[in-house]
């Protein structure tokens, strides 16, 4: 009698901690699978307001804080743009005073918690930057897509798909620089946007099934009158971007891919999320087990990098090494491994999908070259 009760105990407990392993492997999966739209990545690190003065702000020194370039910088009550490191401004040694461009809205105080974001506007065409724009209703897989159409003289269309932690607004960042050359814009809400329609299992399953949405939009444009079309993606819209060329009945007229701080490893981006919230290393593979689980990423694909087979579009890469949420290795193996169709635009000093905001003069002007064959 004593064996049987010492077994059953024993099985109750493989079978409360199975079960435990489970659960913290979905916790932890969670980090990828429900990354809030419009807020900061968990990878961004958290800076205080020590004051502010006219075109200036002191926040907390760190390493983010010390980056090159343009970001928007929100905290609970406020977005604000911020410029470069002021050199020669008197501070303390713990802080770092940047230049602070504009307050869009709310009122940075003191005290205040904040973080740096990609995006740079709020808002929509319109209001962010003047141009004017159209709003469409796309239908979609699962519903109306809610989407920004820029018109433009040519008849090569963009369309432009943010990614990770952000909304569409992220795309304004350069959408002056497509309208200054006469594209026609295509911004697309998808799957999970607080404006689109909710993913049938409310998780992000970073690309693998948006690219539909993205696929839709790109009919959109070739019913009314796109000859040809590049698709430039941010993130895991860069994924979608990948999927779409590959997979989409209408991939032929995909004449050009830009592809910003791609996602070409879904694990590793994982993990990275997954870390970054403070997962013990011991749960990360169940993590990446969870998510397969609970989305199938990747169903008919081995685990690892998106592949370009197949594809013989020309292909910009803008990516750099300070990327901690994609590894910029997968941009160096593609590039490397296709140098007939795919360049890769290195950007130091970035954090994920904000390679504009370290140099938006310099990523433009690549930008420009890229596209004028292709007008």
């Amino acid at each position: 009698m004593r064996t049987v009760t010492a077994t059953a105990a024993a099985v109750t407990a493989v079978i409360g901690a199975g079960a435990a392993a489970v659960a913290a492997g979905r916790f932890a999966s969670d980090a990828a699978l429900r990354v809030p739209s419009g807020r900061p990545l968990p990878t961004e690190p958290g800076l205080t307001v020590h004051a502010t003065a006219a075109g200036q702000v002191t926040l907390t020194r760190d390493l983010a804080a010390l980056r090159p370039g343009r970001y928007g910088l929100v905290g609970e009550r406020f977005h604000a743009v911020v410029g470069p490191v002021l050199a020669g401004t008197a501070h303390s040694a713990d802080t770092v005073v940047r230049r602070l461009e504009r307050v869009t809205y709310g009122t940075p105080e003191p005290g205040d918690r904040a973080r740096f974001t990609p995006n740079v506007h709020v808002g929509d065409p319109a209001t962010a930057l003047g141009v004017d724009h159209t709003v469409l209703d796309v239908p979609g897989e699962l519903g109306p897509l809610p989407v920004w159409f820029v018109p433009g003289a040519r008849d090569t269309w963009v369309i432009a798909v943010h990614g990770l932690g952000t909304t569409r607004e992220h795309v304004l960042n350069v959408l002056d620089a497509l309208h200054r050359n006469q594209f026609p814009v295509l911004v697309p809400a998808y799957r999970g946007d607080p404006e689109a329609p909710r993913s049938p299992d409310g998780l992000n399953h970073l690309g693998e099934t948006e690219w539909r949405d993205l696929d839709a939009v790109l009919r959109h444009a070739v019913d009314s009158g796109a000859r040809k079309v590049v698709l430039y993606g941010f993130s895991t819209g860069a994924t979608m971007a990948l999927r779409a060329a590959a997979r989409s009945e209408l991939r032929e007229h995909v004449a050009g891919l830009l592809l910003d701080s791609p996602v070409l490893d879904w694990e590793s981006t994982l993990r990275a999320l997954a870390g970054a919230r403070r997962t013990p290393g011991v749960l990360l593979p169940l993590a990446v087990r969870a998510a397969q689980g609970r989305t199938g990423l990747y169903g008919d694909h081995r685990p690892g990098a998106v592949r370009l087979d197949g594809i013989a579009v020309p292909t910009q890469i803008f990516h750099g090494p300070d990327d901690t949420v994609a590894p910029w290795r997968f941009s160096r193996r593609l590039a490397a491994a296709h140098p007939n169709t795919v360049t890769l635009q290195t950007v130091r000093g970035a954090p994920h999908a904000a390679m504009w905001n370290a140099d938006p003069a310099t990523y433009e002007e690549s930008l420009r070259r890229f596209l004028v064959p292709l007008m």
